[in-house]
């Protein structure tokens, strides 16, 4: 890959022409080449983190100005609608995430992010794209490109939607809260995609049904009767209880659900205490739970209310000082494609990107998406989300005969292929578009 060009010079880029009778590929490899390359490294080197995405937001809809898209900001606090007007005709929903991670990014990358931010609790973080915003954002724009080029070959309205705080999936909730639907129209469908570091680069995978599993936050606070350390029977030990409850809770899967049913109950952090010799009054845990069916989630959740209250209560705990179990805002319902809009968009790639451009794999984890905030509402919008590979080949054949691994979501070590991911990005959601708003 070419170098990428310093983020010091990314602002001072112009924006290249699309013509619209170039050749599709061509046409978007000019336009990485020239001004999308430069945009990815701005969005890489500047991330911000959820609901703090102010000059992200900015910049992204400046980008959208410039296409000649006509763009609101401050949507859901920092979300960005552009819409593209072009006759009559489908409304179509094409949604980027835009915010970054707490981590502090380790991938040696010239252009690696150097950003740290106060979050919306207080606390200075460092920042860093370790999900692949940056690319969804940059392929946005590169999209807002194409579709002004080929006005004449489409008819309907475009709504770009520059997304906040996907990470917290929180930021789809707040759009619509803030009437986005009202505002802009209800879309006769919508269409995202997410870049994939477990999926070859360029290549394009979408399926019908079950996209991504549901997702919910649970915060709780074990509540215990502090003590000397050398005296443990004068008082009632919450890291005790805390312990037990966290071995408890692996029973919801392994012997409450169905073998075959799904489902993830994750303790990602444990606090309590402050000294060796002092049992402290309260610890506190917080968990992720994932499902996929809406029963199953509801199914873990009371599953962790019963297990903490009665772990509690076995350890002598009264009812005045039982676990506090909180469900957060922070959660997220199932992502499910609709099966006939799905079926439509795959063949648009394969006749127009090719059938080597369609890659099929088999769903790994259990990864929640909040993009079915807008197809699971009272409008019952079709949806369609699909990825796009972001790791050469190669370094996946290498991890599949023992080499280095191909570093994770989420990883301070996560990178992607720039090039490939944007352009396909770019292609697909352009053929999708097309396919939904083409004239006959």
């Amino acid at each position: 890959m070419k170098k990428i060009l310093a983020a010091t010079v990314v602002v001072a880029l112009c924006v290249s022409p699309v013509f619209a009778d170039q050749d599709r590929s061509e046409a978007v490899a000019l336009d990485y080449e020239t001004s999308l390359e430069g945009l990815f490294v701005y969005f890489h080197s500047h991330p911000e983190l959820s609901f703090r995405e102010s000059k992200t937001a900015a910049r992204l809809a400046q980008e959208l100005r410039d296409a000649g898209v006509e763009v609101t900001e401050g949507v859901g606090g920092t979300g960005v609608v552009g819409i593209l007007q072009n006759g009559d005709g489908p409304l179509v929903l094409v949604r980027a995430d835009m915010d970054g991670l707490p981590l502090r990014e380790d991938t040696g990358l010239d252009y690696a992010s150097t950003v740290t931010q106060v979050d919306i609790t207080g606390i200075e973080q460092p920042v860093m794209h370790a999900c692949g915003h940056d690319v969804h954002m940059t392929s946005m724009v590169g999209t807002a490109r194409q579709l002004v080029a080929l006005r004449d070959t489409w008819s309907g309205t475009v709504m770009f939607v520059g997304q906040p705080a996907e990470e917290r999936v929180g930021g789809a909730r707040a759009m619509l809260k803030d009437g986005l639907f009202e505002r802009f129209g209800v879309p006769d469908y919508a269409l995202a995609f997410h870049v994939s570091a477990g999926e070859p680069a360029g290549k394009i995978m979408i399926s019908p049904g079950l996209i991504a599993s549901s997702a919910d936050s649970v915060d709780i606070t074990v509540y215990g009767v502090g003590a000397h350390g050398a005296s443990p029977h004068k008082g009632k030990d919450p890291v005790y209880i805390a312990a037990q409850i966290v071995v408890a809770l692996q029973g919801l899967v392994s012997r409450e659900l169905a073998p075959l049913e799904p489902g993830v109950v994750t303790v990602g952090s444990i606090h309590g205490g402050s000294k060796h010799n002092i049992i402290p009054s309260e610890v506190k845990l917080q968990l992720t739970v994932r499902a996929d069916s809406q029963a199953t989630r509801e199914q873990l959740l009371a599953g962790i209310e019963r297990i903490a209250l009665g772990v509690a209560r076995t350890a002598g705990m009264p009812e005045d000082r039982l676990p506090k179990v909180e469900i957060s805002t922070e959660g997220t319902p199932l992502t499910v494609n609709d099966d006939e809009l799905a079926a439509r968009v795959r063949a648009a790639f394969v006749r127009d990107l090719g059938e080597d451009a369609v890659y099929e794999k088999k769903r790994e984890g259990m990864g929640a998406e909040d993009f079915a905030y807008f197809v699971m509402t009272d409008d019952d919008v079709p949806g369609a989300y699909f990825s796009v590979g972001g790791t050469p080949q190669a370094d996946l054949d290498a991890e599949e005969a023992g080499g280095p691994a191909v570093p994770s979501h989420h990883s301070p070590y996560f990178k992607i292929e720039p090039e490939p991911s944007v352009t396909m990005g770019v292609e697909a959601m352009t053929v999708a578009v097309l396919e939904l708003l083409g004239n006959d």
